[in-house]
């Protein structure tokens, strides 16, 4: 009886351990994952500050500003798929992950003046419009919650997937792009300052702080997950120290957010 026990036992732990690795299997993000040359090329290429850039970055800011002036969603959408800010966040991270500090501090400048620049569009159209009435699409950016969080946590992750993956022709970024929505709470800050809308300037500011530091974050673990190469490896000091940071980072960042749904639900 003893041996039946034990072969019943034994049969179940294979198949407990078969049914984990084929989920680990389907899970698996090294499996179709590109090599790191090239997942480093991709991401810093796409983080690049050249003149096609910047100028494609104003026509879609001005796209997105009309789109907004005119409460036009389809307009709007297609401002985010042209926009190249995304770019210079998961170039970012990867510099972040990599420990590469020179990189990251040149990544992380040239992401402050895309933000300076898009800003600065918005506000010029702004000024110049003669829809001065926020609309609705405007509104809808000044008031981010919890919900915007995992929005942008699950749409970054999504989006650094999708860009190391061997298969280069996917559609996963535009969706990214469209769902985290970048574009949109920078036009609302260039709209707030042209009609001195403070109070919608600091909702807007903040929702796309959420979306950024969120696809930054999520950008980091993808990359740590697929174990990219260091410049050097952090000290167990080092190690926790950054760790601590980014849970205060996060408490910080998400807790107005959090405060808003509940505020909402009573």
């Amino acid at each position: 009886m003893n041996n039946l026990g034990n072969d019943n036992m034994s049969t179940e732990n294979s198949q407990n351990e078969t049914i984990k690795a084929e989920i680990k299997r389907i899970f698996s993000l090294s499996e179709d994952s590109a090599s790191n040359e090239e997942i480093r090329s991709r991401l810093l290429d796409g983080g690049k500050i050249t003149g096609t850039n910047m100028c494609v970055l104003v026509c879609a800011m001005v796209i997105a500003s009309v789109g907004l002036n005119v409460s036009s969603t389809a307009v709007i959408i297609g401002a985010m798929l042209i926009s190249p800010l995304m770019g210079s966040i998961l170039a970012s991270a990867y510099a972040s992950v990599a420990s590469d500090y020179p990189l990251l501090k040149k990544h992380m400048t040239g992401f402050v003046m895309q933000i300076v620049i898009s800003v600065t569009a918005a506000t010029i159209y702004f000024i110049f419009s003669p829809i001065k009435e926020p609309t609705a699409e405007l509104l809808a950016r000044t008031g981010p919650t919890f919900f915007d969080v995992l929005i942008a946590f699950f749409g970054g992750l999504a989006g650094i997937i999708g860009q190391t993956r061997q298969d280069k022709a996917n559609t996963i970024i535009p969706g990214v792009a469209i769902a985290t929505a970048l574009m949109p709470p920078l036009c609302t800050c260039g709209y707030s300052i042209a009609n001195g809308r403070w109070d919608m300037l600091l909702g807007a500011g903040y929702l796309f702080l959420i979306n950024t530091y969120f696809i930054f974050m999520s950008a980091g673990i993808i990359l740590s997950v697929l174990k990219i190469p260091k410049m050097r490896d952090l000290t167990p000091k080092e190690w926790k120290t950054r760790r601590f940071r980014m849970i205060v980072n996060t408490i910080i960042i998400a807790l107005p957010s959090i405060a808003a749904v509940y505020l909402m639900m009573h």
